[in-house]
């Protein structure tokens, strides 16, 4: 297998674009990661995407955007991993460039979630848990991000206010990032006061319905040219657990993320001690704990605790969600794991602005589908 590189990235600001459909918005993405990397054609295109079906009545999207962005008659399809897709399009061009099947490919993540109305995108969303156990009974996904917070609190001992820090930190990121839904600072009493949505999890406990895209181009070591700012993909892995929470085990072991990790860690001879930031996939803030556990950051039931004590603030041990995160820079579902890409790939190219994490070399990403049922994980290197 071939080394991969990132050499283009490109991003729309995240929030609610009602003059702008998928194809637009993808095609933007695309064409900015394009004109970054200084290319005009690539052989392959790779769309991460959850819900264009069910929401905006659009498939057959990869073939669209192909042609909106001008790249036809290149190979393109789309990619649907739940919540994860974004990441899961960014490894299905990272496997198809490190097989040798193309040397240039584009990953792109699009959503365009503001088209529908509540109630069409909570029942698109719920698409990705177990229709027959879990969504038909009216289980939300809020509802079930609240069980898993509400055992991990009698587990623990954490109270809700404890998990304040996951929030305000992200929203502190965001203040630095120009493409961020939510740019402005919240505090701990923010939190605390936030009306709740389904106890325990609150208004500022969950990232936000959004439309954005994101896209990377990637490239063999042979097409890297002099004016590329090269970032190696250094591992890429995914693993799947459950769909249904109630089949687990462990509802508070996030296994597929776990999993995942484990992979890219063992792929590029690395620890967690390793990695300078994490780019999590903080839908949730307990999805956030849960994650940092899974990955190796904490032990179980301390994730709460580095929150708490300044860890994952850009100065911190392992800073996470370095522009705002799913939950502030804003979750456009299947196009977060793009972004997550794009975002670690500017922190190590030292082009992070006011939040870049000083001497960043190592990023993990990780993209989580459903409630941990898949999980695509990233190492990134410079």
């Amino acid at each position: 297998m071939r080394d991969v590189y990132i050499i283009g990235t490109g991003q729309t600001p995240v929030g609610e674009h009602w003059h702008l459909g998928l194809r637009e918005l993808g095609a933007l993405a695309i064409r900015d990661a394009l004109a970054d990397a200084r290319i005009e054609r690539a052989e392959a295109l790779y769309v991460g995407n959850m819900l264009s079906g069910c929401v905006n009545g659009q498939e057959n999207l990869a073939t669209l955007l192909a042609d909106s962005a001008g790249l036809l008659p290149a190979e393109a399809w789309k990619v649907e991993a739940a919540c994860a897709s974004g990441g899961a399009a960014v490894r299905a061009a990272a496997l198809a460039v490190a097989a040798g099947a193309y040397d240039l490919a584009v990953a792109v993540g699009v959503e365009k979630m503001t088209d529908g109305v509540s109630g069409t995108v909570s029942a698109g969303l719920a698409t990705a848990s177990d229709q027959d156990y879990e969504a038909s009974h009216g289980f939300s996904f809020t509802a079930l991000s609240a069980l898993m917070m509400r055992r991990y609190m009698h587990e623990t001992n954490w109270e809700r206010e404890d998990f304040a820090p996951f929030a305000v930190t992200a929203h502190k990121n965001a203040a630095g990032n120009e493409h961020a839904m939510f740019r402005d600072p919240i505090s701990a009493e923010d939190f605390n006061r936030s009306p709740v949505v389904a106890s325990p999890i609150s208004v500022l406990d969950a990232a936000p319905i959004c439309d954005g895209a994101a896209a990377v181009v990637l490239c063999s070591k042979e097409v890297i040219a002099a004016h590329h700012e090269p970032v190696r993909i250094a591992a890429s892995a995914s693993a799947t657990d459950t769909i249904a929470l109630g089949a687990r085990d462990d509802i508070l072991t996030l296994g597929s993320a776990a999993v995942s990790a484990s992979r890219c860690y063992d792929a590029a001879g690395l620890s967690s001690d390793d990695i300078d930031l994490f780019e999590a996939h903080d839908a949730f803030t307990i999805i956030t704990a849960l994650s940092l556990e899974a990955c190796g950051f904490a032990q179980r039931g301390e994730a709460v605790r580095l929150a708490q004590d300044g860890c994952l603030e850009p100065g911190g041990r392992i800073p996470i969600s370095t522009c705002g995160g799913l939950k502030a820079r804003g979750h456009p579902v299947g196009a977060s794991g793009t972004y997550q890409i794009v975002e670690a790939t500017l922190q190590l190219r030292g082009r992070a602005g006011t939040n870049q994490v000083p001497q960043a070399r190592r990023a993990l990403t990780q993209s989580i589908g459903g409630h941990g049922s898949v999980a695509v994980t990233h190492i990134l290197e410079v």
